[in-house]
């Protein structure tokens, strides 16, 4: 392939960021890179780190090395929210005016910023909904430094922070029931040093691992099968169909992928566990590979989560150290390795189809189903992509036995369930519960309304989920029991606004969500979720093109048309919390 380049060269500090991932330029050039496309995107986020943004001469460079065709380069480098085109200042400051942050304060804070003359960015979701208002702070040059601050008032609380993002606050710290058994997921959350292995070891981590090897391959997925574990992701599939599918596949090789990309505004289970319990993670990835037989895994983390991984990265070195991954592990003839990979800022990439095109160096655009990941999936090879918690239950399912987990929860949803409860309630936080529970147990744990006020509504499962009144506080927290009143778990969010919220201006910011959101790719959600938006803002304004109810009408028929037609869930859903609180609350227009 011949790449022509135009001016300007990359000039010696440019080709330095990206050789430090490529390696130096006699390791690999022109035919033999094109087996090396998955480095793109590793590539570029060395160069925004180092300069803060996409050189021109750095792109150059990228796109020769890669035999990529600098077209082919802009657009993937485009398609990403935390990439800059255009020069800009070494640390930006990117501000949270989400659902969660915005009623906590943050369109106070935006103005704030401002006035304060420093650069900056609203920014969606930051997943630091139990410490809205948030910010991410993200310092470019030879060091490059990102961190949170949560929770921040003004621009003030931002240039006092020492970038570790501030105290932790209690609503990170694990909260259950006191009539239930023992935490599961979380009982090591704010208790046991994250960063070293030996402290996981003495808590129990590995005895899993080393169970794996006893009961072999087939033992392990017949373990998994009968817990009736299904993804805590969204989407609920049973884990243990999809790890069966791959260790069936013939075609080799194979992969498991760590979805870690959580963006679902209101969601931060993940970031707390990566953050907490990291190796935790890593024992159910490297599980999963001896079960279908992989030798090769990817952690795709959210990029706005730096924390997070840190911490994984740190984990997968000192696992790497203790002969946990890599060659022969634990002295066994399996072998798996696990490599990090940085998201953009990319909502669509957290659509499993659309993560694999992001790791293999391309647009983040979801692919048409069939076929599917199992068949055909990262690298077009078979391949088990899993969510954060749900591989976080796999030691926990090995170390009590498939039937153990079963037999918590309910027939149809089994085991303990991370919910993220913000918004209008005394304690945010993450909430471990077994299936079963109800909604009104759980805002119990969580506290009363501030303020003597009263609960106007609830969103369950994040912008892409359903909006229900209080008087549904009574329903199970099952994927049974919300479908019974139209609603669903999707990531766990639960969302609380007291009366004192305006919702239409809450429906706009979701429909703007999804608007700038949409990868564009198919012509029912690129263009549903800018009329969606187009309608909301005109009832708002008054300005109706017929009737409210010739409006209302055309609502409906614009989310009928994303739902049937679109590639992915993304569109599929867009208009699901918008339509339901219309449905299911008395606003005034």
């Amino acid at each position: 392939m011949d790449i022509r380049i135009q001016e300007p060269r990359a000039d010696e500090a440019e080709r330095a960021a990206v050789d430090s991932v490529l390696g130096p330029p006699q390791e690999f050039w022109g035919h033999e890179a094109r087996s090396k496309r998955e480095l793109l995107l590793p590539a570029l986020h060395a160069v925004q780190d180092r300069f803060g943004w996409l050189t021109p001469g750095a792109l150059n460079y990228i796109s020769e090395r890669l035999t990529v065709p600098p077209a082919e380069l802009f657009g993937v480098a485009t398609f990403y929210h935390l990439f800059s085109m255009t020069s800009q200042p070494s640390r930006v400051v990117h501000v949270c005016d989400d659902i969660a942050c915005r009623i906590a304060g943050a369109e106070k804070l935006c103005a704030d910023m401002e006035s304060s003359g420093v650069a900056w960015k609203r920014s969606p979701c930051l997943g630091q909904c139990e410490r809205a208002p948030a910010a991410l702070v993200i310092e470019a040059g030879q060091s490059p430094k990102s961190f949170a601050v949560a929770p921040v008032r003004s621009h003030d609380d931002i240039a006092a922070s020492d970038g570790t993002g501030g105290p932790r606050s209690a609503s990170a710290i694990a909260r259950s029931l006191k009539d239930r058994p023992p935490l599961q997921l979380l009982r090591r959350v704010g208790r046991i040093d994250p960063t070293s292995l030996q402290a996981y070891r003495a808590d129990g981590g590995y005895t899993a691992l080393k169970r794996a090897f006893e009961l072999r391959p087939e033992g392990v997925i017949q373990e998994v099968l009968a817990s009736n574990l299904v993804g805590r992701g969204g989407a609920a599939f049973p884990t243990g169909r999809k790890w069966d599918a791959v260790s069936k596949a013939p075609a080799r090789p194979h992969y498991v992928v760590c979805n870690a990309d959580e963006s679902e505004p209101g969601t931060f289970k993940d970031r707390i566990l990566m953050e907490s319990d990291p190796f935790a993670i890593i024992e159910g990835m490297t599980i999963a590979a001896y079960a279908t037989s992989s030798e090769r895994g990817f952690f795709y983390i959210r990029g706005e989560y730096p924390l997070a991984t840190e911490r994984v990265d740190s984990a997968i070195r000192s696992a790497r150290e203790a002969a946990l991954i890599g060659k022969n592990i634990l002295g066994s003839d399996f072998s798996f390795d696990i490599e990090v990979r940085r998201g953009a800022g990319a909502y669509i990439c957290g659509e499993e189809t659309a993560l694999f095109n992001s790791i293999e160096g391309k647009r983040g655009e979801p692919r048409n189903k069939p076929p599917f990941p199992v068949h055909v999936g990262l690298f077009g090879k078979p391949t088990v992509i899993n969510n954060v918690e749900t591989l976080a239950n796999i030691p926990v399912i090995l170390a009590q036995s498939g039937k153990a987990f079963a037999d918590t929860g309910t027939p149809g949803s089994t085991g303990p369930k991370l919910f993220c409860v913000s918004g209008h309630v005394a304690r945010p936080g993450l909430y471990e519960v077994p299936f079963g529970r109800t909604l009104r147990e759980l805002l119990d744990m969580a506290g009363e309304v501030p303020g003597n006020k009263r609960i106007q509504t609830i969103l369950l499962g994040g912008a892409a989920g359903t909006f229900i009144g209080p008087e549904k506080l009574d329903v199970p927290l099952t994927f049974e029991g919300t479908r019974a009143i139209g609603a669903a778990l999707g990531s766990g969010v639960v969302m609380v606004f007291d009366e004192t919220v305006d919702m239409m201006d809450i429906l706009a910011r979701i429909a703007e969500f999804f608007r700038d959101e949409s990868c564009g790719q198919c012509v029912p959600c690129r263009v549903g979720t800018i009329r969606q938006d187009e309608l909301l803002a005109r009832l708002r304004s008054g300005r109706l093109i017929g009737s409210k109810a010739d409006e209302f009408v055309l609502l409906k028929e614009i989310g009928q048309a994303m739902r049937d037609a679109s590639i992915c869930g993304l569109g599929q859903t867009a208009s699901n919390a918008i339509e339901s609180a219309l449905a299911n609350l008395k606003l005034k227009f």
